[in-house]
């Protein structure tokens, strides 16, 4: 009865402390998830059995008669306790180390995925609170151009566009290393007003990148002295990985900005080129006629009649270029389904008679429009050269999402053809051909090998390596 009475008093003692401790991790403003509580609990449960082991020793040494116990003895005896004590503690700092570096790293490798993603700001918010604990938390960019803005913010309870207004952002320009404010300082750090009044920790970690100041993250807490050293290192990591982040999102602007530039020079060029002399012949040909109708009717209907046919070439160029600058079904749908509705669009057709395949494999992973773009163009004039010229009775698509390369495979069992021939004929004619995907998938960092003959048919493959498909 004295060892189940010393169980349940143990026990108790235990159930009513971990109830009292549970209640205050839950009442504080640090999230306390059912991870945490089963975490705990394992632990507690740890120190239970140690605890009832030792009651029960206590209780059956205390009742012998073993004489005087000296300094010795009760070292020894406690010796083992203190020992799982400390070693107990080094795991669960390990343990939580090991947490914390795992968080880091998957924050680091999730951002990288969203480099090409032009609203990215959900996705760090998202990121973030999976790392550090906070209240608030603000992301400051600045730009040569438009100085410094608000990229987003979590937790405000404030008007931030009216209440920065009436700020200095130019006041963040100080913060070069990471700081952290507190109760007594707090109001001495840059932009405080924006922070809710509750607020008495704040950490500011710049985004720096070669000394230049990209932008500034700034955290706070309800309670002062809140931020450890641990989340200050993470904080620091953090502001690193996005300084790269905001960086690599400007390059990759940049470039996409100057593709459109070059597009649209080219445009223009093929309509000057094209449209607008076709168009400038036929009008001279049209005055011409005017001119020679009363003396020369039999000419001047010839002259008509040339015209139209200009004209009508001139309207199918016309039509050409809009159906070009139409918007790209990978704008609208996602890479894959774009792909099946194409497939879908041949297999309705009549004519066709090619049995056409598509499968894709790994996880789908969120690619640059411009990357979209490549690989659908390129997917759309193999499907239409197989059809025209292959005489293929099987057509097989493969779209792989492998971990550092997306690989694409096209593959039919037609007649074949000669790569050389093809080639000249693509360097004679303005039309989609085997120059212009080279082109489109050098664009992208991309390699495109076709390999064709008679008796195996046209194997067409590309190869988007990590950064052509996350926008570098």
């Amino acid at each position: 009865m004295n060892f189940v009475s010393l169980f349940f008093f143990i026990a108790f003692f235990y159930l009513l402390n971990n109830f009292i401790v549970d209640i205050v991790l839950f009442l504080r403003p640090e999230k306390y998830t059912v991870e945490i509580w089963a975490e705990k609990g394992r632990g507690e449960l740890f120190s239970f059995s140690i605890s009832l082991l030792y009651g029960f020793l206590l209780y059956y040494l205390g009742g012998q008669n073993r004489g005087e116990v000296d300094i010795f003895s009760y070292f020894f005896f406690l010796s083992p306790l203190i020992f799982l004590a400390i070693i107990s503690s080094i795991i669960l700092r390990l343990r939580a180390d090991k947490q914390r570096l795992k968080a880091l790293f998957h924050f680091s490798s999730e951002l990288n995925k969203t480099i090409p993603v032009k609203e990215w700001e959900e996705d760090i918010k998202r990121l973030l609170s999976d790392v550090v604990f906070y209240e608030e938390s603000f992301l400051f960019t600045k730009d040569d151009q438009t100085g410094w803005k608000l990229a987003f913010s979590q937790g405000s309870r404030l008007d931030l566009h009216e209440t920065l207004r009436s700020m200095d952002l130019g006041k963040l320009e100080k913060v070069r290393s990471t700081q952290v404010f507190n109760k007594q300082n707090l109001d001495e750090a840059p932009l405080s007003g924006c922070f809710d009044k509750n607020m008495q920790a704040a950490v500011y970690a710049p985004l720096l990148l070669d000394n230049e100041l990209i932008g500034c993250l700034i955290l706070t807490k309800i309670r002062t002295n809140s931020f450890v050293v641990e989340d200050v290192h993470s904080i620091s990591t953090i502001s690193n990985q996005l300084a790269i982040f905001l960086k690599t999102q400007q390059l990759f602007s940049e470039k996409e900005q100057r593709i459109l530039l070059e597009e649209r020079n080219r445009i223009a060029h093929d309509i000057h080129d094209g449209i607008a002399q076709t168009l400038a012949g036929a009008v001279m040909k049209f005055d011409s006629a005017a001119r020679k109708i009363p003396s020369h009717p039999a000419d001047a209907q010839q002259m008509i009649n040339d015209s139209n046919s200009t004209l009508r070439e001139g309207l199918k160029e016309i039509r050409d270029s809009i159906y070009a600058l139409r918007p790209y079904p990978t704008e609208s749908l996602s890479l894959d389904m774009a792909i099946k509705k194409k497939i879908d669009e041949m297999k309705k057709d009549t004519n066709n008679d090619v049995d056409i395949s598509f499968e894709m494999r790994g996880v789908q992973t969120r690619l640059s429009l411009l990357t979209e773009k490549v690989i659908y163009s390129i997917t759309q004039e193999s499907i239409q050269n197989c059809i025209k010229h292959a005489r293929a009775s099987s057509l097989n698509i493969l779209l792989s999402y492998q971990k550092e390369q997306i690989f694409l495979k096209i593959k039919d069992d037609g007649v074949g053809f000669s790569l050389y021939e093809a080639m000249t004929k693509a360097m004679k004619e303005p039309h989609y051909g085997i120059l212009q995907m080279n082109e489109d998938a050098a664009k992208i960092g991309a390699t495109l090998q076709i390999e064709s003959s008679e008796t195996k048919g046209t194997e067409i493959i590309v190869r988007i390596p990590k950064m052509g498909f996350e926008g570098g």
